[in-house]
């Protein structure tokens, strides 16, 4: 596995080795002791996955206090535009964000420390979303990030007319007004 520290601290994009025959291919997604010796120790507690079809957007998401989540996460089919927000406080890189595309094909893991908001945009016709986390779901400790904050300036590389958005993310709150992390 290649560990790629990316220029947001903490955060890392994560290639497996991938060995391909006639029969299809192997690789190992998760390795424990290679994982803590690029990132350390992390307790993931729950895998969870998601279906979406192309245009769909989920995010920006993230939990409070200590209820927030470090996630591992991966496109196990299709294509998605994976994008994080940095909330922390005291980061140099504290409101910048990162967008990288993580596919069936590519393989990549993208992991995201405590602080964050993550979202998504999915790409291909349909997307299979995989993401291990390392604390509970509490929705008293949910927030929600707007998607298209000005502040932050995402560009999703999307018209806004083709974007599939839940309710909840049409109205997150505005940078400005977000719970941060120290």
């Amino acid at each position: 596995m290649k560990f790629t520290e990316q220029e947001i601290k903490g955060v890392w994009i994560i290639e497996p080795r991938i060995f391909i025959d006639e029969r299809g291919y192997f690789m190992e997604s998760y390795k424990k002791d290679a994982f803590e010796e690029h990132i350390g120790r992390v307790k993931f507690i729950q895998d969870n996955e998601s279906k979406s079809t192309r245009g769909v957007l989920r995010g920006m998401h993230y939990q409070t206090g200590e209820y927030s989540q470090a996630k591992l996460v991966r496109a196990l089919m299709g294509s998605v535009l994976d994008v994080i927000i940095d909330l922390r406080k005291s980061s140099p890189t504290f409101g910048k964000y990162l967008a990288v595309e993580l596919s069936d094909e590519n393989k990549k893991q993208l992991f995201i420390p405590r602080g964050f908001a993550h979202g998504f945009l999915v790409l291909s016709p349909e997307a299979i979303f995989s993401y291990k986390v390392d604390n509970v779901y509490a929705p008293a400790y949910e927030a929600s990030l707007l998607w298209n904050d000005p502040t932050v300036g995402i560009d999703w590389g999307i018209d806004e007319k083709e974007l599939i958005l839940s309710q909840k993310d049409k109205v997150g709150k505005l940078f400005a007004e977000t719970v941060l992390f120290d």
